[in-house]
C-alpha cells in the first residue's frame, strides 16, 4: 500500500498505525495531515474511528490509547511552570468502562512544546513564565558558600592563637577530629539529599523527611536558632577586628566591650539590609567577598617568607625557624581555657559551615547534583588550608613579644631566657610576667602582623567574618520558614510568609536580627563560640544518625544516588557527635539534648497529620514484621492468653458503642478488628471497600484498632471469610464480638438464619463469642444520615435491611468516606466514667474462664478502675455457703479483684406465668405446629423453613427455656442498677436447635433491661491459669 502513495517516508510512517519510531518525532504540521486521512482499511488515527472524543495519547506508539508513556509529571508533585501538568489515566481509566469525560482530566502530551529545564522541571516553550526565582549551580550556590561560612572569623582572629596554645600537633589533631565529624556529616547528608527531589528548608527538610516531623522539627528550630547566634559569632569577630584597628590610631568610641557592640550591632543592620535586597545580591557579595579572601591568603604567605623587618621581629615574627617549629609543635597551656577541649569547643564552630549550601537547597538548580560536590569539595579545600596556616604560623611566630624596639639584648647581658636570645632580641621580662602584648599567643592579629600588606589580612578578616555571617543570616530564615510553613509549633506561623519572587521569609530576616542582636551585645567573642558548638553538633548527630537509620531498615525508597558513604560510619559520626558535645561542656550539652527531648514530645503530643514516608515508619515495619514472624515461634501459653477481637462493626462510626466498648479493654494490650461485610453485587460495591474513611474516624476516636471490609453475597459466608483470613500469624483473631440483632423478630427469618449460623461458624473456628446488647440499639446509621448526605440514597427493596441490626454489614447506603471523618462524633456509655457502679459477672458455666477474663480488663481502665465487679454464680440452697468460699478461694487464686461473691439457688424455680406466656407468644409465629410426627416428616416439612419449631424441640428444650425466663428475672432483682451485666451465654446444639428458638433465648434472657448487657461463651479451653508457669 505505501508503494502506490507519492509521499515521503516520513510522512508515511504512521498512516495505518503501525509502531514506528518517527511517530514520535513526527511534527506536529505532518501530525495533523496524517490524521485526517481517508482510507478503505481500518486507520486507527482516523478521528472518526477513535472510542473518544479526544486523540488522548494518540502518538504515545502510534496508535490511539489512554495508555501513557512514563514521564517526569506523573510523579511530580509541584505544578508545571508555564504549561499545564501531564496526568497518569488512573487504573478505572483503563480497567474499568471508560468514561465519556475521560479526556477532559487527561492532557494529551505536548511534546513537541515542551522543553526541560536544568532542574527537571517540565516548562513550556511558547509561554515563557513572568519572573524565574534565581538559582545557583553547586559551586556559586554550595562550595563558594560553604567555604566562605567554614573559614570565617576562627580562622584569622583565633587559629594562630589556638596553635600557640595547642601546639602544632595538637592543633592539627583538632582540625582533623573536627573535618573527621564534617566528613562523615557531609557524605551523610550527601546521601541524603540524592535520596530524591530536595526543596527549601535545607537541614531541617532534610532530616525531617528522613526521620519524620518528630525529631526534624526539634532540630529544625535549634538549628535555625543556632544559626542566628551564628550570626552574632562572626559579627563580633568583625568588630574586634574594627575595634583592633581604632586602638592602633589610639581612637576608641566608648570602651572596648561597648566598642564591640556599638560596630557588631551597626553591622548586622546593613547585612540585614543586604539579606532583604535579595538572593541575587547576597549571592554578588558572596564572591566579592571569596576574592578577598583569597587575595588576603596569598598575601599571608607571601609575607611568611619575606625576610622579618626589625618592626617585625620585635612582635615575634622571624621567618620560617625550625627552633620555631620544633618548641611551637608542642602545648603550652594558658588562661581559663587553656585546655584540648576548650581549645577544640572554641575551633569547631569553624567546621560548622558545611550545611551553608544545604540550608538554601530550595535556590539550588539541582540540590542532588550540588549539595554531595559543593559540600565535600569545601571541606577538603577549607580543610588544606586550616593545615597550612598552622603549620606556617607555627614556624615562623614565638609565643612571647613585647612589640618594643628597645628589647634588643644587650651586650654582656646573660638574663635572656627563650627563643628570642637566639635571634638578638630579649622578650625575658613580659614573658616571665605573661604581661607580653604581642606574640603568637597574646594577639589575635598575629596572621596580619604577618603578611606582606597588613590591610589586604584585614580585608580578608572582613570579607571571612562578613560572609560568614551573611550566609547564616541567609540560612536561619530559611530553615524557619520551612519549619514554620510545617506547622508543627504553635505561634511561629506568622514567620513562615514569603515576599517576591524567591519567596524571601523577609519576617524570619527581622527575627533572626532580633536573636542576633541581643548576642552582640554579649561582645566576647569566646563566649558566644561554644554555645553553638552543642546545637551544631546536636544537628550532625542527628544527619548521621538519619543516614544510618535509613540504610539499616532496608526501606525500597532508600535510593541515594550518591554511593560513597557507609551505614555505620554515620552511625559513628553520630555517635562521637554526642561524645564531643558532652566533652566540651556536659551542662550545655544536657540542656541541648534536653530542649531536643521537649520539643519532640511536643510534637508526639500533638500527631501533626504530616506523611513524608520517614525512616521511622520504615523500621516500625521491620520491627513489626519482625515481631510477628518472632511469635510464630513460641508456643502459646495461658498466661500470655489475649482476647484477640474481630468486632463485626459494619461500618465503625455506625455502631460507635460496640467499638468503644470493645476498644476500652483491647487498647494497648490486644488486637481488635473492625469488620465489615459489604453485601451486595461486587461491581456496584467495590467502591466502598476503600478504608480510609473509617480508618480516619477511628483515629479521630483514638480507637487503636484495624479495619478489614470485604463484599459477601450475605453476611455469614463474609464473617466466614473475615474469621478465616484476618490477622497475622499469632496477631489473629480468637474472639468475634457481634452486637445483639435487635430487629430479629420482624427480620425475614432466612437473616436469623444467616446470624445464627454466623455464632456457630465462630465457636466451629474455637473462636470465644460475645453478643453486645443496648437497651436503645447499636445502630445509628439513620441517625448519622441525618447530618452527612450519602453518596447513594437507601435502597427501596425491603430485604436489603437484612444486616442492619445485626453490628455487621452495611448495605443501605455508603458514606462519603471524607463526611464520615468531619462528623461529630458520637459520645456512648462507655466514654463516661462509671464511678461507684457495679459490674455484674453472672459466671453460670464454666467456659474457660473468658467471661471472667473481659471484665477483669476492662475494670483495670481509668474509667472503670472504681467500679465494683460482683460475681454471681449457680448453687444450691443447702450448700450456699460451701459453694461460695469455694468460688472465692478460686477467684482468689485467678488473682481476680473482686468485691462480692453471690450464690444463686433460686435458678432453677419456675418463673412467673406471665412470663412464661410472653416467651410462649415470642416463638408463636415460627411454630411448625407438626403435632409430634416422626422426625423425617417433620424435616419435609420444614425443607424450605428450616427455622421453624417443632412440637418435639419444644418439650426437649423446655427446662432450657424456663432457665433463660428465670434468669431474666434474676437479673432484674439483682442487676437494674448496674454499670454492665455480664454473662455467660446459653449455647445451642447445632442442628438440634433452631435458630428462631436460640434467638428467643437470647431475647428473653436479656430483654428489659437498662444496663449493657454482655453475653460471652468462651470456646471451653483456659484463658485463666493458676500457676506461675
Amino acid at each position: 500500500m505505501a508503494e502506490n502513495r507519492n509521499e515521503s517516508p516520513v510522512d508515511n510512517a504512521p498512516s495505518n498505525g503501525r509502531f514506528t519510531i518517527r511517530s514520535l518525532i513526527s511534527t506536529e504540521e505532518s501530525s495533523k495531515a496524517q490524521y485526517g486521512q481517508q482510507e478503505t482499511v481500518y486507520d486507527t488515527f482516523n478521528p472518526n474511528n477513535l472510542t473518544q472524543n479526544s486523540t488522548l495519547y494518540m502518538r504515545t506508539f502510534g496508535y490511539n490509547t489512554v495508555d501513557a508513556v512514563p514521564n517526569y509529571d506523573h510523579y511530580a508533585n509541584t505544578e508545571i511552570s508555564g504549561g499545564a501538568k501531564k496526568v497518569r489515566p488512573t487504573l478505572e481509566d483503563l480497567h474499568s468502562i471508560l468514561k465519556q469525560d475521560t479526556a477532559r482530566h487527561l492532557a494529551p502530551p505536548e511534546y513537541d512544546n515542551t522543553v526541560e529545564t536544568p532542574d527537571g522541571e517540565v516548562e513550556n516553550a511558547d509561554q515563557k513564565p513572568a519572573e524565574e526565582p534565581v538559582r545557583f549551580g553547586w559551586m556559586k550556590g554550595v562550595m563558594v558558600r560553604c567555604m566562605l561560612n567554614i573559614w570565617g572569623v576562627i580562622l584569622y582572629l583565633r587559629l594562630p592563637w589556638i596553635t600557640a596554645q595547642a601546639g602544632i600537633a595538637l592543633t592539627w589533631l583538632i582540625i582533623f577530629m573536627s573535618v573527621t565529624v564534617t566528613t562523615i556529616t557531609g557524605l551523610s547528608i550527601s546521601a541524603i539529599s540524592t535520596n530524591g527531589k530536595v526543596k527549601s528548608g535545607g537541614t531541617y527538610f532534610l532530616i525531617s523527611r528522613s526521620l519524620g516531623p518528630e525529631l526534624g522539627g526539634s532540630i529544625g528550630l535549634i538549628f535555625a536558632f543556632a544559626n542566628a547566634v551564628a550570626v552574632a559569632m562572626h559579627t563580633v569577630g568583625f568588630a574586634e577586628t574594627v575595634r583592633d584597628l581604632l586602638k592602633d590610631y589610639d581612637s576608641t568610641i566608648v570602651d572596648e566591650i561597648n566598642d564591640i557592640r556599638i560596630i557588631g550591632i551597626i553591622t548586622v543592620t546593613v547585612l540585614l539590609g543586604i539579606s532583604l535586597a535579595g538572593m541575587e545580591w547576597e549571592a554578588k557579595a558572596q564572591i566579592l567577598f571569596f576574592i578577598v579572601i583569597m587575595i588576603s591568603f596569598a598575601n599571608y604567605l607571601v609575607g611568611t617568607v619575606i625576610p622579618a623587618s626589625e618592626e617585625k621581629q620585635s612582635k615575634g615574627f622571624f621567618s620560617y625557624r625550625a627552633d620555631i617549629f620544633a618548641e611551637n609543635f608542642v602545648p603550652k597551656w594558658r588562661g581559663e581555657d587553656g585546655s584540648f577541649f576548650g581549645m577544640f569547643s572554641i575551633f569547631f564552630p569553624s567546621a560548622t559551615g558545611i550545611l551553608a549550601g544545604a540550608n538554601i537547597s530550595g535556590d539550588l538548580k539541582d540540590p542532588t547534583v550540588a549539595i554531595p560536590k559543593g559540600t565535600l569539595m569545601a571541606i577538603f579545600w577549607t580543610t588544606i588550608s586550616y593545615l597550612v596556616i598552622s603549620a606556617t604560623i607555627g614556624s615562623c611566630v614565638i609565643r612571647d613579644a613585647s612589640g618594643s624596639l628597645n628589647d634588643t639584648i644587650v651586650q654582656g647581658g646573660t638574663n635572656c631566657v627563650g627563643l628570642a636570645c637566639g635571634y638578638g632580641w630579649n622578650f625575658t621580662e613580659c614573658a616571665t610576667k605573661q604581661s607580653c602584648k604581642y606574640g603568637l599567643i597574646n594577639q589575635y592579629q598575629t596572621m596580619s602582623m604577618v603578611s606582606g600588606f597588613a590591610p589586604l589580612v584585614t580585608a580578608g578578616i572582613f570579607g571571612a567574618t562578613l560572609s560568614s555571617a551573611l550566609a547564616c543570616l541567609v540560612s536561619a530564615p530559611k530553615v524557619f520558614q520551612c519549619l514554620c510553613k510545617d506547622n508543627l509549633y504553635p505561634l511561629i506561623g506568622f514567620f513562615g510568609k514569603g515576599y517576591g519572587k524567591n519567596n524571601e521569609p523577609i519576617r524570619g530576616y527581622l527575627l533572626t536580627f532580633l536573636i542576633a542582636s541581643a548576642f552582640i551585645l554579649i561582645g566576647e567573642l569566646n563566649t558566644i563560640a561554644p554555645i553553638i558548638s552543642n546545637f551544631f553538633l546536636c544537628s550532625y548527630a542527628l544527619i548521621n544518625f538519619s543516614c544510618f537509620h535509613a540504610s539499616i531498615t532496608n526501606s525500597p525508597g532508600w535510593r541515594p544516588s550518591f554511593k560513597y558513604f557507609s551505614k555505620w560510619a554515620s552511625l559513628f559520626g553520630a555517635v562521637i557527635s554526642v561524645v564531643i558535645m558532652f566533652l566540651l561542656a556536659w551542662e550545655s550539652a544536657l540542656i541541648a539534648i534536653g530542649i531536643v527531648i521537649f520539643l519532640l514530645g511536643y510534637v508526639l503530643y500533638k500527631k501533626p497529620e504530616a506523611n513524608w514516608g520517614s525512616s521511622v515508619q520504615a523500621g516500625s515495619y521491620n520491627m513489626a514484621l519482625s515481631y510477628c514472624v518472632g511469635l510464630n515461634q513460641v508456643e502459646e501459653h495461658i498466661k500470655n492468653f489475649r482476647p484477640q477481637c474481630l468486632v463485626l462493626t459494619g461500618p465503625p462510626n455506625f455502631r460507635p458503642a460496640l467499638v468503644d466498648f470493645v476498644g476500652t479493654f483491647t487498647k494497648k494490650q490486644s488486637l481488635m478488628i473492625c469488620g465489615n461485610v459489604i453485601i451486595g453485587p461486587r461491581k456496584q460495591k467495590l467502591q466502598d471497600l476503600n478504608p480510609d474513611g473509617h480508618i480516619k474516624w477511628m483515629n479521630k476516636r483514638k480507637v487503636r484498632a484495624f479495619y478489614t471490609g470485604l463484599i459477601a453475597d450475605d453476611l455469614r459466608s463474609g464473617a466466614q471469610m473475615l474469621l478465616q483470613a484476618t490477622g497475622l500469624g499469632q496477631m489473629r483473631p480468637n474472639v468475634l464480638v457481634i452486637g445483639y440483632k435487635k430487629n430479629w423478630a420482624t427480620s425475614h427469618p432466612r437473616n436469623v438464619e444467616n446470624y445464627v449460623g454466623v455464632l456457630h461458624d465462630a465457636l466451629d473456628f474455637k473462636c470465644g463469642l460475645c453478643v453486645l446488647r443496648m437497651k436503645d440499639g447499636l445502630n445509628m446509621s439513620r441517625i448519622m444520615q441525618a447530618h452527612i448526605n450519602p453518596v447513594f440514597q437507601q435502597t427501596e427493596e425491603p430485604n436489603l435491611k437484612d444486616g442492619i441490626e445485626n453490628g455487621a454489614s452495611c448495605r443501605e447506603q455508603t458514606l462519603d468516606p471524607e463526611a464520615v471523618t468531619v462528623e461529630q462524633q458520637a459520645s456512648t456509655i462507655f466514654q463516661l466514667k462509671q464511678d461507684k457502679k457495679n459490674i455484674d459477672i453472672y459466671w453460670l458455666f464454666d467456659d474457660g474462664g473468658l467471661t471472667l477474663l473481659i471484665p477483669y480488663l476492662l475494670s483495670r481502665k481509668k474509667r472503670w478502675e472504681k467500679a465494683k465487679i460482683r460475681v454471681f454464680v449457680g448453687g444450691q440452697i443447702n450448700r450456699m455457703d460451701e459453694e461460695r468460699k469455694a468460688m472465692i478461694s478460686l477467684l482468689s487464686k485467678f488473682r481476680i479483684g473482686f468485691h462480692e461473691v453471690h450464690v444463686l439457688p433460686d435458678i432453677n424455680q419456675k418463673p412467673r406465668p406471665e412470663h412464661i406466656k410472653r416467651f410462649e407468644d415470642l416463638i408463636a409465629p415460627y411454630m411448625l405446629n407438626d403435632g409430634f410426627k416422626d422426625e423425617h416428616i417433620v424435616n419435609e416439612m420444614r425443607r424450605d423453613c428450616p427455622w421453624k419449631i417443632s412440637d418435639e424441640e419444644i418439650k426437649r428444650n423446655r427446662a432450657k427455656s424456663l432457665r433463660q425466663i428465670r434468669l431474666n428475672e434474676v437479673l432484674l432483682d439483682y442487676s437494674r442498677d448496674a454499670a454492665l451485666i455480664v454473662i455467660t451465654m446459653p449455647i445451642a446444639r447445632k442442628g438440634k436447635c433452631p435458630s428462631t428458638l436460640y434467638m428467643a433465648w437470647l431475647e428473653t434472657l436479656s430483654q428489659d433491661l437498662r444496663p449493657p448487657v454482655l453475653l460471652t461463651r468462651g470456646n471451653q479451653q483456659n484463658v485463666l491459669t493458676l500457676y506461675c508457669q
